[in-house]
């Protein structure tokens, strides 16, 4: 049976592809990008669904770092935003972090139990796509948070540019869905997600700090994350890395259609 693959998004998504699959959250903007970037730093990473979990978990680990956001608010008790930016400046390692968020935490609470749970976002593209051939899964799940009910251009932008090396390892699309995304976004810029929602949010909001440090870390790790046992953990390099760019992802991608 030859592999597949498609692109889908939203938390709610993510229960009906837990079955057998590798799934691969994406949420760049901002919550596997603040996760990704924490672990690359060593920190211990503990991404949870809700403030309610975030208290919990928070009361068997001392001094933990509190980061995230509901609803685009910082809950009273945490001590930062989500935020990798401001999490790249801080000193203080050897706290872990335990984040929340609106859509990408829940995502990927939502996906734990799959058959395997990477993380995705910019800084490590290249680097999930060429574990997910190294490890040989037969079918993937890509998954975009997405926000407010929209699959964002960032997360769209993220997933084709790992679909596309997927399709260039034999993986076939099982959706026409996905092969619409891979042709509008494989051969993007990071910069192209300048038009996305999220991106007006980031500016309305006075966070325009994220954006540069996302559009300034493309292909910058050239480790996957996997999820275990509720934490982030690195999958060392030593992979077969196509391209490494700072500031475009360029893709040869021949035309892609459904397989028969």
């Amino acid at each position: 049976m030859p592999k597949s693959f498609l692109i889908d998004s939203l938390p709610e998504s993510a229960a009906s592809h837990r079955s057998g699959s590798a799934v691969v959250a994406v949420d760049v903007i901002r919550a596997t990008t603040l996760a990704v970037t924490a672990v690359a730093l060593g920190r211990r990473c503990f991404p949870v669904p809700s403030l309610d979990a975030v208290l919990r978990l928070a009361s068997t680990l001392p001094d933990a770092l509190l980061a995230g956001e509901i609803g685009g608010e910082m809950p009273p008790g945490m001590h930062m935003n989500n935020s990798p930016a401001a999490l790249a400046r801080r000193a203080d390692v050897a706290r872990p972090l335990i984040m929340v968020s609106s859509s990408g935490t829940r995502l990927i609470a939502n996906a734990l139990g799959c058959g395997a749970l990477y993380l995705g976002c910019f800084r490590n593209a290249s680097a999930v796509a060429a574990r997910l051939i190294e490890d040989g899964h037969s079918r993937i799940v890509l998954l975009g948070a997405g926000s407010r009910g929209e699959f964002r251009e960032e997360d769209q932008i993220c997933c084709a540019w790992i679909a596309a090396r997927l399709v260039r390892a034999g993986y076939q699309p099982e959706n026409a869905a996905t092969v619409k995304i891979i042709h509008r976004w494989a051969a993007s810029r990071a910069g192209d997600c300048l038009i996305s929602r999220s991106v007006d949010y980031l500016a309305r909001t006075d966070q325009l700090a994220d954006l540069r440090f996302i559009l300034q870390h493309v292909n910058d790790l050239d480790s996957a994350f996997i999820v275990k046992d509720g934490e982030v953990r690195m999958i060392p390099g030593n992979l077969r890395i196509e391209c490494r760019s700072n500031s475009e992802y360029p893709v040869l991608l021949p035309l892609v259609t459904l397989g028969r």
